[in-house]
């Protein structure tokens, strides 16, 4: 795509992300505006020409997420009328990635429904960031690069953690994840095994490996009502834990998470950019944010320019 002129644009969901992509890629942010008539739908107007450009559209489907993902279609449509010959979706944060599957009668795959709706809007590419499941690459008939922030938050355990340490998965579905890190790590890992009697709430029931004098780091995807990652930290603290640490891509901190954190036994919890934090999560001191985009930078790069995005997770 050389022989394309780059221009990237962001909708309202996550600016300050966009500007940070913009000034590591030394490239102007594409203007538009995007408001609303006096019924509340959306009024897009890209404001320059993209006439056979290779464009980038962030835009992370957080809360509000149906208002986001609204722009994010309306946004992708504009540009494909306004005759841009690649639109690439950059979606930091995959909203309704959680409902990857049937997990009981009538009900939805809307990680796949938000997929399709996505490629009708006439989106050519998709760039995301830890996706709640591999599978929902292949909701996308078109390309799909899956970035992982384990780079960044790997540089912040090597800068800011002991060697005295293990990673700990949340639950079974996070273990893959939790063995990336401890190879890289040379660390050991663990595992809670616990149920969830409906969504949102988990009970922890055992804790699989050995913490007893150990720092613990936890590794998630994302946290939101943090429900899951307290229970976990106080299970792990019961099992003789030192001192707990979570990392996590995407802070969803939704309802009571920010002070369920706070009242926990977790020292610090690190997330990344993905999403703004609330004004209540970026005041407690026990969070702190690393940000992903010199990786989303350095992708948009690649894929601009045809280079391979897998090599930097090598």
């Amino acid at each position: 795509m050389v022989g394309n002129v780059l221009k990237i644009f962001c909708g309202n969901s996550n600016v300050r992300l966009a500007q940070e992509v913009v000034r590591k890629l030394d490239v102007p942010l594409g203007r538009a505006s995007v408001g609303r008539f006096s019924d509340g739908e959306l009024n897009v107007t890209i404001g320059e020409n993209v006439r056979a450009a290779d464009v980038f559209l962030i835009q992370s489907t957080s809360a509000p997420a149906n208002e986001h993902i609204m722009e994010l279609l309306v946004m992708i449509d504009a540009l494909r009328r306004a005759s841009a010959e690649h639109v690439t979706a950059v979606i930091p944060y995959y909203g309704y990635g959680r409902q990857d599957r049937k997990v009981a009668p009538r009900t939805p795959i809307s990680a796949k429904l938000i997929a399709d709706l996505i490629d009708v809007a006439g989106a050519t590419r998709v760039l995301s960031l830890d996706m709640h499941a591999g599978q929902i690459q292949g909701f996308f008939n078109v390309p799909v690069d899956h970035l992982f922030a384990t780079p960044v938050l790997l540089e912040h355990i090597r800068e800011h953690r002991g060697s005295n340490m293990v990673l700990v998965s949340p639950d079974a579905g996070g273990v893959d994840r939790a063995r990336a890190f401890g190879k890289r790590l040379n660390a050991n890992i663990g595992m809670i095994d616990k149920r969830r009697p409906r969504a949102n709430e988990a009970r922890v029931m055992q804790v699989v490996g050995d913490v007893d004098g150990m720092d613990v780091i936890i590794i998630d995807d994302m946290i939101d009502t943090a429900g899951t990652l307290v229970a976990s930290a106080e299970a792990i603290k019961a099992r003789g834990a030192k001192k707990i640490f979570a990392y996590a891509t995407h802070p969803v901190f939704s309802g009571p998470a920010v002070q369920r954190i706070l009242d926990s036994p977790i020292e610090q919890v690190i997330v990344t950019d993905t999403i703004p934090l609330t004004e209540e999560a970026a005041a407690c001191p026990k969070i702190e944010v690393v940000s992903v985009a010199p990786l989303i930078a350095e992708a948009i790069r690649r894929i601009h320019y045809g280079d391979s995005v897998s090599s930097l997770f090598v």
